[in-house]
């Protein structure tokens, strides 16, 4: 009898309800200035620092974007992305985790923003291309040659959206010096220039202290791949910058990921490398096959150094018949100024992530490659690898870009790839 009158209410309510305009909030259907939920990338965080709060700055912008988890291995750190979310949407949905692989195992979200240390960039993207999710990482996204091959096979075998935080080729006048280079306004192209920071040798690794309790800090974690050493506080603070395992290539692929990403791009050759590389002084001089030159050369933080002054990051691209020059200050320079007439771009800062932000979550939806994907990236940060495999070697060295190894060079070749913990290598 229950069961009865129970299912005549309900066919009962359903023929009613048949007959009646469906009531749905403004908000479900995207208006109102509202985005619709089905039209939403839903975003996690996995180790958001300074930089990293800098770039989710950027995705709050967008207003289909809804940043739902941060993950990181320092409570402080989370509980900053935690309360930041929260104070942005106006509520407390925002969850917090001490392990990636719980954001990353959610099946509402889309997309993660990675912007933890060097050491964990490409592992975390690699995982989280497993798990479905796409990736914008903040670089220099991998720690070696073989690495960077592993990425891009990772994220095109799983058929995700990539987007490396190699933000200046969605940044104006850059854009602008590249073209005039590509376009041939140059003249063909003889030479590359690439502001660095000049390689230097890893330093001694800090003295130890006390283990912090795993709840405040998961050190083990924290150092992931990276070999074991003891804690230092420091490190949590900055400092675990210039220590092997920890950071890059020598320094090179700090400002070099961004520059030579450039040079990569003037000189259409995002899907090779230089093919021989010789340290000259604090500087790296290779040659593409082409015969074009790379120089990858000391740039001070406010541009000097045999620049113009235009800011961090500079690159020049010279030709037969004239050069440019652009830095992060927005500005830009050529020797024929009439080639900037009408085409002078607004001044944007090169550290400003806001449009490359915007071009990753477009590319989300459509499925599209954005500027910075991982096959560019791959390129882009081998070459910077082999410089500093040459530069730590003195000597010049051969390197054949289809194998991705060097030619006649055996302590060369055991340089492409770096130590890693198994527990953390994935």
């Amino acid at each position: 009898m229950q069961t009865t009158a129970t299912r005549r209410h309900f066919i009962k309510q359903t023929a009613l309800l048949a007959g009646m305009p469906a009531i749905v909030p403004a908000s479900v259907l995207g208006r109102n200035g509202n985005v619709a939920p089905s039209n939403r990338v839903v975003l996690g965080g996995i180790g958001l620092g300074p930089r990293g709060r800098q770039v989710l700055g950027s995705f709050f912008k967008q207003a289909d974007v809804r940043f739902v988890a941060i993950a990181d291995v320092q409570k402080e750190r989370r509980e900053i992305i935690r309360k930041m979310a929260d104070r942005h949407y106006g509520d407390t949905s925002c969850t917090a985790h001490a392990d990636m692989r719980e954001v990353l195992g959610r099946d509402d979200v889309d997309a993660v923003l990675i912007a933890t240390g060097d050491r964990w960039h490409a592992p975390a993207s690699i995982l989280a291309a497993r798990a479905g999710k796409d990736v914008y990482s903040e670089k220099p996204c991998t720690m070696s040659i073989v690495e960077s091959r592993q990425l891009d096979e990772e994220i095109l075998k799983h058929g995700r959206v990539f987007q490396a935080g190699t933000q200046r080729r969605n940044v104006p006048n850059f854009q602008l010096a590249v073209a005039l280079a590509r376009e041939g306004k140059l003249g063909a192209l003889k030479s590359l220039h690439a502001g660095i920071i000049p390689p230097a040798e890893y330093v001694p690794d800090l003295p130890g202290e006390p283990l912090p309790d795993p709840a405040e800090v998961d050190w083990d974690q924290w150092l992931g791949a990276a070999y074991d050493r003891p804690f230092n506080s420091g490190y949590l603070r900055g400092r675990w910058r210039g220590h092997k395992g920890l950071m890059s290539s020598y320094s090179i692929t700090e400002w070099g990921s961004h520059t030579v990403d450039l040079c990569q791009w003037a000189a259409d050759a995002d899907g090779t490398a230089p093919v021989e590389y010789e340290a000259e002084g604090r500087s790296i001089h290779a040659t593409y096959a082409s015969g074009v030159k790379l120089v990858m050369r000391e740039a001070g933080f406010r541009g000097e150094g045999q620049w113009l002054g235009f800011g961090t990051c500079p690159v020049r691209f010279e030709g037969e018949d004239g050069w440019v020059e652009a830095g992060d200050m927005g500005k830009i320079a050529t020797a024929n100024a009439s080639l900037l007439e009408g085409r002078m771009p607004a001044e944007m800062g090169g550290t400003d992530p806001t449009q490359h932000v915007r071009e990753f979550v477009d590319c989300v939806k459509s499925r599209a490659k954005p500027a910075t994907h991982s096959t560019v990236t791959r390129y882009g940060h081998v070459a910077c690898h082999a410089a500093a495999i040459a530069w730590k070697l003195g000597r010049k060295l051969r390197f054949d870009p289809a194998t991705e190894r060097f030619i006649g060079d055996d302590e060369a070749n055991g340089m492409l790839d770096h130590p890693r913990r198994e527990k953390w290598d994935v």
